[in-house]
Parts: C-alpha cells; sequence; structure tokens
C-alpha cells in the first residue's frame, strides 16, 4: 500500500483556495442543515479539492444522505425513523481525507464512527445518541492479492466475499480463514477476531493478520513496526475502533487443496437428533482439523399437522475429497449418517455460497456485489459451550424452542483444533482451550413493521428467556460472549472497572480486558475513539483501583 502524503506545496496551495472559494457556495452544493457548517467548514479550508468534497460528503438536507446511510445498514431493525443519525456522512477516498476527517471531528467536538461494512450487531458503526460524524470506507476497499508471498493488502472497506473472489481470481489452493457472510467489512471484523469454516486448522482472521496501515489519534498513519507490539496486540481483537482507524490490514494466506467437500443433511427428533447432537458435542471439537461440522437448529411443525419437531442441520466442510472423509466419519461419527451421494467437491470459493444458503452453481461474482446478499433484522446473544450438555439439558432446550413463533435459530459451531493451541493472551480474542461450541442465538423481525411491536418485544423477551434457561449449560466465571456479537443487554457503563467489567470481561476475560485498558489509555488517553462499550479511560490509573 503507498503512503497519502501532502508536501509543503500543496499545504500553501490548501491556504490559498481556503480563501479563494467561497462558504456560500460550499453550502449551496452540500444542502447545509444547522449544526454541521463548522465541521465542513473545517474539511473545505483543509481540502484542496471542494468539489470531491461535495461528492464525497453528505448531510441530512442532501438527497443521497439517506440512500448512502442505509445501503450498508445490515441489520434492517435499525432502518426505522427514531434511528439516530449522523450530522455528517463523509465517504474518502483516500487517506488524506480521513486525516482531515478526524482533525475536523476532534476540532468541532463531534464523535467519530466508522463503518466498513455495517454489521455491528447494535449499530454502532452508524448510529450515536450524540452528534456525530460517519466515516463510511465504501469508496476505500481495494485487494491486493499476493500469491507468491501468500498475503493480500485489504482496505477497510472491502467486504469479505469481495476477498474471497479476489482471491480465486489468482488460485484455488489459498484462502483466507474468515466468516461465511459475503457483505461483512474487513475492517471491523479483524478488530473483534473473527472467525469461520477454518477455525480449527488456522485459528481466528485476527491470528492471521501480520501488519496493517492504522491511523491514529493524532492522524499519524502507523504499521506494525511503528505502532509498537502492545497496540498491534490490541487492535487484533480487542476492537479496533476503541484505539483509531484501521485503513488496511495485511493477511496470511492459508493453504487450501483445489477441492474440498461439502455436505448439508437433516435431522429431527424423530430421527433421533437429540442423541446425535448430543455426541456431536464430543465429537465435532476434537475430530480432524481439516473437518468442521457447523450445526442450526430449528423449531418447525410436521407436516400440515399442529404437532412441532426440532430440526438440525447439520453443514459440513472437509479440507479433502470424499474418499478421504467418508472412512473418518464412518469411524468417528457413523450415527451421523453422511453418505457419498450427499457430498459434493467443490472450490473452496464456492463452500463460501454454500454455508451462505446458496447453490454452489451460482456464480462466484455474487459475492462481490454486497445487494445481492439478503439482509439481516433480527436481535441476537452468543454463548460458548465448555462442557457437553446432557441430554435432559438438551430437551429443556427443545422445549424452550417450540414455545417461539418459529423466528429463532440456534447456530453452533465447533471449536478445538488450531484455535486451542494459542494461549488466550496471545492476542485480546480470549475464547480458546476447552472451548467445544460457540452458540449464536437469533430472533428475527420478519413480518413486523418494526422491532418495537408487541409481537416483536415478544420475540426480544423469549430470547432473553432463553438466556436465562442456557445459564447452567455455558462458560461461567465470566460467562463469554464474542465481540463482534456485541450485546448491549450486558450494560455500556463505564465510568468505573466494575461496571466496564460486566461487559468487558465477558468479551475479553479479566487480563486481557485490563491490558486492553493500559494501552487505551497510553494510545487515546482523552478517550475520543469512544462508543457504547469501547475500551474505556479512567480517571484513575487502573493500578490505582
Amino acid at each position: 500500500m503507498k503512503k497519502s502524503q501532502l508536501n509543503s506545496s500543496v499545504f500553501l496551495f490548501v491556504l490559498i483556495l481556503s480563501f479563494s472559494v467561497s462558504w456560500a457556495a460550499l453550502s449551496s452544493i452540500l444542502d447545509v442543515t444547522p449544526g454541521s457548517q463548522d465541521f465542513l467548514g473545517c474539511l473545505q479550508s483543509n481540502s484542496n479539492n471542494v468539489t470531491s468534497i461535495s461528492q464525497l460528503t453528505f448531510t441530512y438536507g442532501n438527497a443521497s444522505f439517506l440512500p448512502t446511510w442505509q445501503v450498508h445498514v445490515q441489520n434492517t431493525r435499525f432502518l426505522k425513523p427514531s434511528t439516530p443519525k449522523p450530522s455528517v456522512i463523509v465517504t474518502p477516498v483516500d487517506e488524506t481525507l480521513v486525516q482531515t476527517t478526524l482533525h475536523c471531528a476532534k476540532k468541532h467536538g463531534y464523535e467519530l464512527r466508522i463503518r466498513s461494512g455495517g454489521h455491528d450487531y447494535e449499530g454502532l458503526s452508524y448510529t450515536a445518541d450524540v452528534p456525530f460524524v460517519m466515516l463510511d470506507f465504501t469508496n476505500m476497499r481495494s485487494i491486493d492479492v499476493d500469491v507468491a508471498n501468500r498475503t493480500a493488502w485489504v482496505q477497510a472497506g472491502a467486504a469479505l466475499g469481495a476477498l474471497y473472489y479476489a482471491i480465486s481470481q489468482k488460485t484455488d489452493t489459498l484462502y483466507f480463514p474468515a466468516g461465511v457472510c459475503p457483505t461483512v467489512g474487513v475492517g471491523g471484523y479483524m478488530g473483534g477476531g473473527g472467525y469461520g469454516n477454518l477455525l480449527r486448522k488456522y485459528g481466528t482472521a485476527a491470528d492471521n493478520v501480520i501488519d496493517v496501515r492504522f491511523m491514529d489519534v493524532k492522524g499519524n498513519i502507523l504499521d506494525r513496526n511503528s505502532m509498537g507490539e502492545d497496540l498491534f496486540w490490541a487492535i487484533r481483537g480487542g476492537g479496533a475502533s476503541s484505539f483509531g482507524i484501521v485503513l488496511a490490514w495485511k493477511l496470511r494466506l492459508v493453504a487450501v487443496p483445489e477441492k474440498v467437500t461439502v455436505f448439508i443433511l437433516n435431522k429431527t427428533l424423530e430421527e433421533g437428533a437429540t442423541q446425535i447432537f448430543h455426541k456431536y458435542q464430543y465429537v465435532a471439537p476434537t475430530i480432524d482439523r481439516n473437518l468442521h461440522i457447523r450445526t442450526q437448529v430449528f423449531a418447525e411443525y410436521i407436516g400440515n399437522t399442529t404437532k412441532k419437531t426440532i430440526r438440525i442441520m447439520f453443514e459440513g466442510i472437509y479440507q479433502g475429497t470424499s474418499d478421504t472423509l467418508l472412512p473418518l466419519l464412518d469411524e468417528k461419527f457413523p450415527e451421523l449418517g453422511v453418505t457419498r451421494e450427499i457430498c459434493e467437491e467443490i472450490r473452496m470459493v464456492q463452500s463460501t455460497l454454500v454455508f451462505w444458503g446458496l447453490p454452489s452453481s451460482t456464480p462466484t461474482e455474487i459475492l462481490t456485489n454486497r445487494s445481492a446478499i439478503a439482509k439481516l433484522n433480527n436481535k441476537s446473544k452468543s454463548d460458548y459451550v465448555r462442557t457437553p450438555i446432557p441430554i435432559n439439558g438438551l430437551k429443556k432446550i427443545w422445549r424452550k424452542l417450540m414455545e417461539n413463533d418459529q423466528s429463532a435459530l440456534l447456530m453452533i459451531n465447533p471449536f478445538g483444533g488450531r484455535i486451542a493451541d494459542y494461549s488466550e493472551t496471545a492476542i485480546p480474542y480470549p475464547h480458546r482451550a476447552g472451548v467445544l461450541l460457540q452458540m449464536l442465538k437469533t430472533v428475527n423481525f420478519n413480518g413486523q413493521a418494526s422491532d418495537t411491536t408487541p409481537t416483536s418485544l415478544r420475540r426480544m423477551a423469549w430470547l432473553r428467556s432463553l438466556d436465562e434457561l442456557l445459564t447452567p449449560y455455558v462458560s461461567k466465571n465470566p460467562r463469554e460472549a464474542y465481540s463482534n456479537y456485541n450485546d448491549l443487554d450486558f450494560g455500556v457503563g463505564s465510568a468505573t472497572y466494575e461496571e466496564a467489567s460486566l461487559w468487558g470481561e465477558r468479551y475479553w476475560k479479566r487480563d486481557n480486558f485490563k491490558k486492553l485498558i493500559q494501552i487505551k489509555a497510553k494510545v487515546d488517553p482523552l478517550n475520543f475513539f469512544r462508543r457504547p462499550q469501547s475500551i474505556p479511560v479512567f480517571s484513575t490509573p487502573l493500578s490505582d483501583m
């Protein structure tokens, strides 16, 4: 990645231009609303191209403001008039405008929200209860794949689907170990750790980050060497936006075979799903690291009757051929009943389509088309399972699912393997050795006008009651949660460590959370980069508490 620099002659030109271009002209271009004039005037006076500013900056009175804000709101429950919106949206095409935006937001008292893909589970990358500027990286999404060195530089606004597609255009024997949702933005994703179908083989996405271009609170552009290992540690899993602005990540690509094997099969209670899932908890985290078996659990009606059952979908991906997979499953997990007929050998990039619910024959170009991928409309919570859930516990969970109005889903990924090889302090992401399963619990608001209708509120209450029911069966002290599945139900207090620990220790555990707080105090002591559940800064040093 080439560094963006302004030499002294450009600064002189900017100074001259700032006096030669009228503020009234820029106001007319942007259709400025009250409250944002000072910020926009600051952008103008620090830019050498007012026309460019007008094309890349949007205020509420501008016709493009709402479409620009809405297009990457990936959870549609936030698409409602009552959702607080930014005073200004800035969509930079280069690092210089990022620096200027940061400078002007600080100067004029705006908070900053940073959006790379818009998948924040609580909408915190594009909404706030205070005046804020949204820095939207939609125009900074270049991807540079280096097959010879097995690396890729990826700008913050690129999405995972575009990354996978770019890799696949150069090779079928390299990939990146990240998630299966194609529209997730790279910038924020790595900052929370990131996991996917290769986690048992290669660990988290953040485990495979090897360098970064990063802007600190002073506007300095840093890489791994210049920022130091503490800050580089913090931004890979500790919430990078608490510390500054990720401009691009350098990623380590990993080896995959030319063909992988995928299979999908369903089991209902009547087909022994409870016993099969019970064994799955023992087998999936310990089996060959080349095999990953995700499960999705639903309650549904049996045919046209009024009786409900549980259906569990087992979705497998094996780094090899079915000739090797089938004997492995026959030995370790014959109860699952995988046969050659349901196995499909495809390219790794096609497996991303399959795990997103698309046929493997779908043109892979769809991975680059964010508008072609359906958005979500839900509320989610996460848990980690460290002890297999007993049969009677599973039956309680199934009964609870059957109480739901078919708006619920459990998505479960097995851990173990490479992700457990790393110390829980290797990076801030701590959910390592001893974790058997990660569980995502979701209710959707499909068919509802908003997430505040009586039906939606009942669904939300049901989800929280499921959370309570699961308490005996999930991790304890702390009850672990995944920071990329942030959940404001944990609380947002940050005035004291005791308040912040209610959510911080769940995401990062005590040692990592305290280290993150200490690094934050050094690199952003005035806490400019803040939002609910960001790494806090305390008036009293942590060591004195």
